[in-house]
């Protein structure tokens, strides 16, 4: 694995615990109407954002394996 590729999948981890987190957040009875909307909106963003890069690092490592 390049060291890219690397860092790249250790963000992806953390942008989706994050965005795991907020989401699952949700749930508590206690959170606000805009509480709501912003972790809605931000965990949805940055589970997302994971997955891309997440796929991003692993079609780039599996390039760099090729050559």
């Amino acid at each position: 694995m390049t060291y890219g590729s690397a860092i790249m999948f250790a963000v992806a981890g953390v942008l989706g615990l994050v965005g795991i987190a907020l989401l699952l957040r949700l749930r508590s009875p206690s959170i606000t109407e805009p509480q709501t909307y912003a972790f809605r909106m931000i965990g949805i963003m940055l589970t997302s954002g994971a997955i891309v890069l997440a796929m991003s690092a692993a079609a780039m490592w599996q390039w760099s394996t090729e050559t």
